[in-house]
Formats: C-alpha cells, structure tokens, sequence
C-alpha cells in the first residue's frame, strides 16, 4: 500500500471488482474505454466501495486495464453509505476529464435532492456540475417535503425557518434583558439582526414571531406534456405535410412542443418587470388552444 497526493491506495486483483452504479445515463463509452487502454503508463487509481468491491469512479479505467489483459488495478477504498458513494460518483465524473452530459448531471440533481434533502442548492449544484437556480428548480419539482435544515458549501448548518430560534431569543431576553445581540444570536444560532427584529417586536407589544400571511393558493398541477410519438406520427402523415395549412399546424405543434422542466425553468428566469406581460399570454394563448380543441 502507498500514499499519493494524501490518499492512500492499494493493489487490488482485476476480478475483485465489480462495476458499480454509474451517473452516466448510456452507460459506458466504448471508445474512451480504447483511448485509455493505449495509454502508457498507469492511470490515476480507482474509487472502490470497500463493503461491496463496487466501483464507485473509474469503470472506463476498470474495462481499459481488462482490454490491456493487466492482472491488477490502483485502487482507492471508500467507506459510507451507498447514497454518499453515489455522491462521490457523481463529484468525481463531473471534476475529471470524460465529464457528465447536462441530462447526466440533472437526473443526479435529482436523486441527490431526495438522498440528501439537507444540502443546500448551491452545495448539489457545485457537486453535479449545475446552477443554483437549476437545482432549486428541480427541488421544487421533485421534494416531498423540505429538510428542517440545510448545509451550506462552508459546512455551516442553516436552519430553513427561524420560528424556534425567535421564541428562543423571546424566552431568552425575558430571562437575561441586559445580554447583548451578538450573545444572544450566538446562544439562540440566530443572526443579530434576528435579536434586533425581535427585540423591537417585543417593544410594540407584538409576539416574536411575523404573522403568516393567509396559507397560499396551491399551485395548479401542470398537465402532462404530450408523448413525442404523438408529434411525430403527425408529423410523418401525408395529409399534414402536403398542404401549406398542414405544414403550419405542424410548426405551431412543435413550437408549442415543450415539456414540464423546459416550463419551470423558463420562469424564474423570466425578469419580474415582464412576467405581468408574459402571465397574460400565457393564459391568452391557452384560451386560444382551448377553442381550438373545442372546435376539433
């Protein structure tokens, strides 16, 4: 066993290991596989579950040393739980040089949303190679509920509602009134303009905590985006394609052709000046294609 670059790794027999679950959605790429294999040299050691043999990083390494007939392979042990494995995985294929395809790196957004609910967008983000506000989206859309708490790239936990952290400062300055902000926010995990508010709520005869405002409309289900096939059996029909009123139908179907995600991203992106404007035609346009429907 060696130390390289502070990870220590071993010799391990080729037909030890097993391939493990993979971030890529296709699969192995069958032509990196042969640029590695005429590689001279060893190549960088490979991330292996110690529990299963699995690999977590390195399959296209693994099937290259096979392709070059070599009894063994460097390997680096990992020892966690397979969603934390799964972490590494996707950490590891977005950092090196056969990086994820976009489709690659959301689907692990996604599942990484759901294994650790407690990451903050920006830390998954910076872990599957996205942006912020693409994974906010996808957490949107795929959480069933929200982890109390999340942690942040710095490490720090933050809580997602200071309700308990108000009443906490409450409670605290009713016991020691001279304390001042900064130790209460440090005794409370609160900030200090969090004391401040609380302080002067208090001071107007008002609780601890704003009052809610009255619970929001639940936000109405999107339907289901037509199935492709659909289009393109349209598409390829004669009666459609051999007359101009066909061919137009054909083009507003596929403009019209997007999905739920291709939606959701659209809007937060929108500028808020304009989004009164956009909502309008929205909801204009769907009336249209709602007579239309009735028509057909």
């Amino acid at each position: 066993m060696r130390q390289e670059q502070s990870r220590l790794t071993t010799m391990v027999p080729v037909a030890a290991l097993v391939p493990g679950e993979s971030p890529r959605l296709q699969g192995q790429d069958r032509e990196h596989v042969a640029r590695l294999a005429e590689v001279e040299g060893p190549l960088p050691p490979i991330l292996v579950d110690r529990r299963t043999m699995q690999v977590i990083d390195g399959t296209h390494r693994l099937m290259a040393a096979v392709l070059k007939g070599l009894s063994s392979i460097e390997v680096e042990f990992f020892d966690g739980s397979p969603a934390d494995a799964f972490l590494r995985a996707v950490e590891a294929n977005v950092a090196h040089g056969f990086p994820l395809s976009q489709a690659d790196r959301r689907a692990a957004a996604e599942r990484i949303v759901k294994s650790h609910p407690h990451m903050s967008d920006r830390a998954i983000a910076q872990t599957a190679g996205l942006a912020a506000k693409t994974v906010a989206t996808i957490r949107r859309l795929t959480s069933d509920g929200a982890a109390p708490v999340r942690i942040g790239l710095d490490g720090r936990v933050r809580p997602l509602s200071n309700v308990a952290g108000r009443r906490h400062v409450a409670a605290l300055m009713a016991e020691r009134p001279e304390a001042s902000l900064r130790e209460l926010a440090r005794t409370a995990g609160v900030s200090p303009a969090t004391v401040a508010d609380v302080r002067k709520r208090l001071q107007r005869g008002e609780g601890p905590v704003p009052t809610q405002p009255s619970e929001p409309r639940p936000r109405p289900q999107r339907p289901a985006p037509p199935t492709a096939s659909v289009l393109e059996k349209l598409v390829r029909d004669p009666a459609l394609r051999q007359n101009e009123n066909g061919r137009r139908l054909l083009r507003l179907l596929r403009l019209n052709a997007l999905g739920v995600k291709e939606l959701s991203e659209l809007g937060p992106s929108t500028p808020p000046h304009c989004r009164q404007l956009v909502r309008q035609l929205a909801q204009q346009y769907a009336q249209v294609w709602s007579a239309f429907a009735q028509d057909l």
